[in-house]
């Protein structure tokens, strides 16, 4: 298998949120349907052990009650739809920040965090804790909902 076809496969092989099976790792309860990984499946575990993130390794200043970070990749069809999430979102609740990572850019990081696949968003709060963690394609209503754990 090259290279690119992997990478492919990390983004959308059979693991699309709407459409696939994606799993929600590390963040706590955005939406458990406890399928064992039929598609549209979520997988929820805890927390990221406490992690914290800050203006420097995100490369933009962390949102006043929350922050929204997408590491996404730039084949990822997924990626764009979660981007427009995010931003939407971002826009209409006062005080959260949204941060486009591009995996490919940071590998750094998306190993310290253990990035498997994108899109995976985390939301942080105002002290850049991460608070919640989602890989997969975020419907709008999951992530208000995840927001209201961190602000």
């Amino acid at each position: 298998m090259r290279e690119s076809s992997r990478a492919r496969e990390r983004c959308c092989g059979d693991t699309g949120f709407a459409g696939g099976v994606r799993d929600i790792a590390d963040i706590g309860d955005i939406r458990d349907t406890g399928t064992g990984g039929r598609k549209g499946s979520v997988r929820v575990r805890g927390r990221n052990d406490g992690k914290r993130l800050g203006a420097a390794e995100l490369g933009g200043a962390l949102g006043e009650r929350a922050t929204l970070v997408q590491f996404s990749s730039a084949f990822c069809a997924p990626c764009r739809a979660t981007r427009r999430v995010l931003g939407e979102v971002a826009a209409m609740v006062p005080g959260v920040a949204y941060v486009d990572i591009d995996a490919e850019e940071h590998l750094d990081l998306v190993r310290d965090l253990e990035i498997l696949k994108t899109p995976t968003v985390l939301v942080l709060d105002a002290d850049g804790r991460v608070v919640r963690r989602a890989t997969g394609q975020p419907r709008r209503a999951d992530v208000i909902a995840a927001l209201g754990e961190a602000v």
